[in-house]
């Protein structure tokens, strides 16, 4: 199933020369995911804060981007400097749920956005992260599988808030896309399990 996922490698080329600038700084895979996760809880706050301004969601896919990009410079300095740790991995994972969950909280400050739905993306959201953490548990590797998976809904909330924000989305649109996610979000839980049931068996 087609991911934005499988770009990683083209868009880790790309950064890889900040990357080596800054462990020469001494920033450590850590400190560069808390920040991921404080910048996400920051912007949440200033775009829900500022909401009744339609414009102001032009923030959000700026900060997708730059999240995108944080999020692979951390794995890479844990990787290819030697800087894994336990509690990277609790930070990882912890720090991407609750990024998500501020960023998506957000769109329950939109008029005509049924915030049950909101709601549900973001419950879906955390199931399909589990469950990609369970492929380790049961001896397969950490499932990243699509089609709705963390850089895939990034893009698509990226896309939704940009049309929002340059007032090209009309906002009665949203629900019906929102289903559309949590639709394929299920999907995307039931192929994680799946794709681990098969590692596993090979």
């Amino acid at each position: 199933m087609i991911s934005i996922y499988q770009l990683k490698p083209k868009f880790q080329s790309l950064l890889r020369p900040y990357v080596n600038r800054l462990y020469n700084a001494n920033i450590t895979a850590n400190q560069v995911t808390v920040s991921a996760c404080l910048g996400s809880i920051f912007v949440s706050f200033i775009v829900g804060l500022l909401s009744s301004y339609q414009w102001i969601f032009c923030v959000i896919p700026i900060w997708m981007l730059i999240r995108m990009a944080l999020n692979a410079i951390d794995g890479m300095l844990a990787r290819e400097f030697n800087q894994k740790t336990h509690l990277g991995a609790y930070l990882n994972e912890i720090g991407d749920v609750i990024s998500d969950s501020a960023l998506l909280l957000v769109f329950t400050q939109l008029d005509n956005v049924s915030n049950y739905l909101v709601i549900l993306v973001i419950l879906l959201s955390f199931l399909t992260e589990y469950t990609g953490v369970l492929g380790v548990m049961i001896g397969a590797s950490r499932r990243y599988d699509g089609p709705m998976g963390k850089s895939d809904r990034a893009f698509v909330f990226g896309i939704i808030s940009l049309g929002i924000g340059i007032y090209q989305l009309p906002l009665d649109w949203i629900d019906p896309l929102l289903w559309i996610v949590n639709f394929l979000l299920i999907y995307t839980v039931l192929n994680r399990i799946r794709k681990g049931l098969q590692e596993t068996q090979k």
